[in-house]
């Protein structure tokens, strides 16, 4: 079995050789394909991971290649994890719409937007090489923005299906709280991606969620960010992306206090990288926990497993949206928990949704189609729209403010801004 990576020389990669190799009955994996164009990074990346599963005995290659043809080819799957313009460019999206009064961040908001703009007309390209050289593939993108990147994939055609690992992060943590495995936990996760709330906390079929809050309520508020009496009274966990909507202010004013996590991230990626080269290195390093993705690696297994193998087991995926949620588009995609098999995933029933929940994923859902309508086309005007529809922006004079500074500081990757 061959798994292609597009995107290896990220320095999450080793977490998800970590994966394969631990999870190595789930997943037979034969070889294991890093692309990635710049060969400083891929390098000591492949190093490290051809290291990993030789120290665990795994039977499986590693090779690397900055090729996209070469390193899809004859793949089951492949997992796209890009960073369009990298560091630096989220360092952007994480300063600039705070000069605006916006929460500044890579995923979310005005950030997450230049991020769309970068992205979808990259990984729609690599999905088209993908359908030329491995047409069975199945394509798991864990690429931010996952919901409007997910949405440009399926809209294409392509055999794709998106991946968070917020959802998995909440059951270990409930799994924690409760002190029992994490195969006796589902959740009542119900959203958009970065836009979710976990409505019910099952353990054996049973719903602990009231529990747990009464018992833990603090804590799980402290772990979101989100006051614990806020968490009390919706009787919900909302995901740690909840406090740019809830807490937008304070946010924003701490954004502008501190430095970027982008900033953060370079250097903890920098370092990395060093460690990776060190021809000793055999497991994966502590620093690498604080990069985030904790249990992406376990997701992906999951997921392509399920995919490849037919399993049919339940897991928290991006997924067309196909009623499921009935006042949203049936071409919008969710996130929620869905039967995965060789057939795709498919959503499960959802209990209706609240009115203070649903109001708000309408609102984000109907930003993310005129995202993607201008990542797809271009044009300012189009911009202006999505920030315009966006929770976080929704006013005319910071829309106009912010496409002009958007579109200026992203210009080296939209052709389009580019007057002949």
């Amino acid at each position: 079995m061959k798994l292609a990576v597009v995107g290896g020389g990220s320095t999450y990669t080793p977490e998800l050789v970590d994966g394969f190799a631990r999870l190595r009955d789930e997943l037979p994996v034969t070889e294991i394909a890093l692309i990635d164009p710049n060969g400083r990074r891929l390098e000591p990346v492949a190093g490290m991971a051809r290291r990993m599963l030789a120290h665990a005995g795994h039977p499986g290659r590693v090779t690397a290649t900055s090729s996209v043809e070469e390193g899809v080819a004859g793949a089951q799957a492949v997992l796209v994890q890009l960073r369009v313009g990298g560091q630096a460019a989220r360092e952007v999206d994480e300063t600039l719409p705070p000069r605006c009064g916006c929460v500044g961040q890579e995923t979310t908001g005005a950030g997450g937007l230049a991020k769309a703009l970068r992205t979808v007309p990259v990984v729609l390209e690599i999905a088209d090489v993908v359908r030329r050289n491995a047409p069975e593939a199945w394509i798991v993108d864990f690429t931010n923005p996952v919901g409007i990147v997910t949405r440009a994939l399926l809209d294409a055609g392509h055999r794709a299906i998106g991946l968070c690992n917020v959802a998995i992060g909440f059951q270990r943590r409930f799994a924690g709280l409760l002190g029992v495995p994490p195969s006796r936990v589902s959740l009542g996760h119900v959203g958009l991606n970065h836009l979710t709330w976990e409505r019910s906390v099952h353990l054996d079929g049973r719903d602990v969620l009231p529990s747990l809050l009464a018992t833990h309520g603090r804590e799980i508020a402290d772990a979101v960010g989100l006051r614990p009496e806020l968490v009390r009274r919706l009787g919900a966990v909302p995901s740690y992306y909840l406090r740019y909507f809830y807490a937008h202010d304070a946010v924003v004013e701490e954004q502008r206090s501190k430095p970027p996590r982008a900033a953060e991230v370079a250097a903890m990626e920098a370092e990395l990288l060093q460690l990776y080269a060190d021809p000793s290195l055999v497991t994966k390093p502590e620093l690498l926990a604080e990069r985030g993705g904790a249990y992406y690696s376990e997701a992906a297994v999951a997921l392509i497993a399920s995919l490849l193998g037919d399993r049919g087991d339940v897991q928290v995926v991006n997924v067309r949206n196909d009623g499921t949620l009935p006042f949203l588009d049936a071409d919008a995609v969710i996130e929620v928990p869905a039967a995965v098999s060789a057939a795709g995933a498919r959503p499960l029933p959802v209990e209706p949704v609240e009115p203070l929940y649903a109001g708000l994923i309408g609102h984000v859902s109907a930003y993310e189609t005129l995202a993607l309508e201008a990542a797809r086309h271009g044009g300012a005007d189009r911009v202006r729209d999505a920030l315009l529809a966006h929770p976080l922006v929704g006013q005319d004079a910071v829309a106009e403010e912010l496409t002009g500074l958007l579109l200026e500081a992203n210009r080296s990757f939209l052709p389009w801004t580019v007057r002949p």
